[in-house]
């Protein structure tokens, strides 16, 4: 939504059109399919199920010694208790791998029908054939379906879920699988290090610049269920991407665990940004942990987008390697009733001249409590290097909270860094001028809070932002009045 250079009149008419345009009906991602498995590994995490995943999928023995390594280190982490409560996960009774059917095809007409009207409904074929240049499809713990526009395969990118491309391209894979983001690195880094499965990898040559996104829609069916989809994305020199990643799961009574790990390589002048729409159900525990390597004079763009879930714990971290290496991460959080989140980004610079910016925007609504947890380092040697941090909160009722524990290193002195927040309340006086224009109260809400999300939803995709502000709406319209 593009505001630049209004009057005031004329943006409260730009804003008022794309809120009368939104939907308060329920959202098409919440139904549920009654699709069971083919084949599942059951209740409960043991060496026999890690085993077992391995086996099944008839890997190599350098992904299987992976695999037993990262679930001794699993048990040995203790869960994490420095945020939110994560006592709620039951770690005995999650299914850690689900195998939807046999087959992974590029033919929608191959995939078992249940799972292609389930994807249908969610229009991913309609959004390949006008926008993207390849899509990856996973249903539970598997892809289902992947595709490749032939002129981009003409030019050697390479685009599957991550088991094809073990099989297809197992060297190149090798080269990049768990190195920006090691089994070591948490505890739920090593739980999808032992039991990963699906996920995507994108490969893009040198000097190959894709003008249309490349998309992976992640779908998690069943309660009690974990999905733990690894990403790799490598945009090798001179290169240019953008992925997009979309999550949804219908709401059930019972946990479920989301663990996913995304590693992002921007090589020299290489250009990559990631934009992921996230909309769990109010069961899932949602623990992603998502990296990216940038070498000299590369370009990393985080766009993001969390919505739903029960607890989420999210910061895209940005490892600024090479000289005049640049990340810029803005994020939209919206705790609606009954959730936390818990967001942020990371950003270290370890070469000269290099840049950041993080621009963070939370809502809470009800009792949503919204978290902003950051960290910025500016590492010695790291001359003229440059960083801005800021993190806003809307908090739309007297219950709902707001907190920032922004973590700044700054040890080089000639290092330039700013750090700005801000937390503040849909006003009286907002509200009186909006419904004095003819809008009911949670249409004027809803526009106010469309508004102070503007900077970061017109870098989203259109498709993914019309999204947004209907899931944004649906959010505020159950709230009833809002004062």
């Amino acid at each position: 939504m593009e505001i630049q250079n209004m009057s005031k009149d004329e943006e409260i008419e730009k804003l008022l059109e794309s809120v009368k345009n939104i939907t308060s009906k329920k959202s098409d991602w919440e139904f549920k399919d009654s699709f069971k498995p083919q084949y599942t590994t059951g209740k409960g995490l043991n060496r026999k199920v890690v085993e077992e995943i391995s086996d099944i999928k008839n890997e190599p023995d350098w992904m299987r010694r992976i695999r037993l390594k990262a679930l001794e280190i699993f048990e040995a982490k203790p869960v994490p208790t420095w945020g939110p409560d994560l006592s709620g996960i039951d770690w005995e009774n999650i299914s850690y791998y689900n195998k939807p059917g046999d087959s992974n095809t590029n033919s929608w007409d191959d995939v078992p029908e249940m799972i292609k009207d389930t994807f249908q409904k969610l229009g991913i074929p309609e959004m390949e054939q006008k926008y993207l240049a390849g899509s990856v499809a996973q249903y539970e713990s598997e892809g289902v379906y992947h595709s490749l526009r032939k002129v981009w395969e003409d030019k050697g990118v390479v685009f599957m879920d991550l088991d094809s491309a073990i099989r297809e391209h197992p060297d190149l894979v090798k080269q990049y699988f768990c190195k920006a983001v090691p089994i070591t690195d948490n505890k739920f880094a090593a739980l999808n290090g032992a039991v990963w499965s699906g996920g995507s990898f994108l490969y893009v040559p040198k000097g190959v610049h894709i003008d249309m996104p490349l998309q992976t829609y992640f779908r998690m069916n069943n309660e009690g269920t974990g999905q733990f989809e690894h990403t790799i994305v490598v945009a090798d020199e001179g290169s240019s991407v953008h992925y997009i990643e979309g999550c949804t799961a219908p709401r059930w009574d019972k946990n479920s665990l989301h663990s996913a790990i995304v590693e992002i390589y921007v090589n020299k002048n290489a250009k990559a940004r990631y934009t992921s729409v996230q909309n769990w159900s109010k069961s899932v525990y949602n623990m992603p942990t998502k990296r990216a390597w940038v070498e000299e004079n590369g370009q990393m763009e985080w766009v993001g987008g969390s919505l739903g879930s029960k607890v989420t714990m999210l910061y895209p971290s940005s490892y600024l390697r090479g000289p005049h290496a640049s990340a810029s991460n803005l994020n939209i959080s919206l705790a609606g009733p009954g959730t936390v989140k818990d967001t942020g980004a990371k950003a270290l610079h370890f070469a000269p001249y290099t840049t950041s910016k993080i621009v963070a925007k939370s809502i809470s609504i009800e009792d949503g409590k919204a978290i902003y947890r950051g960290l910025l380092r500016i590492n010695k040697g790291a001359v003229e290097s440059k960083s801005h941090v800021q993190c806003d909160a809307l908090l739309i009722n007297d219950e709902s909270a707001s907190y920032t524990f922004p973590h700044d290193e700054i040890y080089e002195p000639t290092a330039t860094f700013g750090h700005e927040a801000s937390v503040g309340k849909i006003g009286t006086e907002e509200l009186t001028y909006l419904r004095s224009r003819g809008l009911s109260e949670d249409e004027a809400s809803s526009m106010i809070v469309l508004g102070f999300l503007d900077d970061v939803m017109r870098e989203i995709p259109m498709e993914f932002a019309i999204e947004m502000n209907r899931l944004i709406k649906m959010e505020m319209s159950k709230m009833g009045a809002v004062g």
